[in-house]
């Protein structure tokens, strides 16, 4: 099945299908998220607003549009798979065990930071890793060559049944100046992902349960 560009809206929007993935349309996305723009896409639990976790302008874009503090909450990037993860995160041998085992999949595990990320997540010297369960989100990783900063779409305005719908969001976030580019990827579901405190690998701890349950 072909993947498609959907033009009746404002903001532009990809269609691609996770089970054919659309090397231009990535390369398109790769380019915007390059270009300092915010996208929409998918993972493997709710749709999600990214950008290039290298661009420091962005990330603070994204966190005024959420209301996230970096000094207080902990930011989170998507990665395409362990050995990039290794760059911006420190993994000792427990926790790549533990992400090895889980990966990819719906957890987000809180590790120590790594030097390379920039300021927004200096404060708090840890970070969210993602590596989800969808082709879309792991190949939005890939193509920049370093990860996407993510969060959650807001859910203000969207109903439960509303935020797994592609043409809802795309609805709500339609006229929105701050983000330009949104990849419909099918449904998400309304589950978040499960989130892991891994800075003692020796100890996990679970801050949140997800859709998957976790076993150490």
């Amino acid at each position: 099945m072909l993947s498609i560009a959907i033009k009746n809206f404002n903001m532009k929007t990809l269609r691609i299908y996770p089970t054919s993935i659309n090397d231009r349309f990535i390369d398109e996305a790769a380019e915007a998220l390059r270009g300092g723009n915010l996208i929409i896409y998918p993972t493997d639990t709710l749709y999600a607003i990214g950008c290039d976790a290298m661009n420091q302008n962005a990330i603070e874009r994204i966190c005024r549009m959420k209301g996230i503090n970096p000094q207080k909450n902990t930011l989170s990037i998507i990665c395409a798979d362990i050995s990039q993860a290794s760059e911006y995160a420190r993994i000792d041998n427990r926790a790549f065990d533990i992400l090895r085992r889980c990966c990819p999949g719906p957890f987000t595990f809180i590790l120590p930071s790594s030097p390379k990320l920039p300021k927004a997540f200096k404060g708090r010297r840890q970070v969210g890793l993602r590596i989800p369960d969808n082709t879309i989100a792991r190949a939005l990783a890939a193509a920049p060559g370093h990860p996407l900063l993510s969060t959650s779409i807001p859910s203000e305005g969207l109903s439960s049944d509303e935020i797994i719908l592609p043409d809802e969001i795309m609805l709500r976030y339609n006229s929105n100046p701050g983000i330009g580019m949104m990849i419909d990827g099918g449904n998400g579901t309304d589950v978040p992902s499960a989130i892991v405190d891994l800075t003692d690998s020796t100890s996990p701890k679970i801050i949140r349960e997800g859709p998957v349950e976790f076993d150490i």
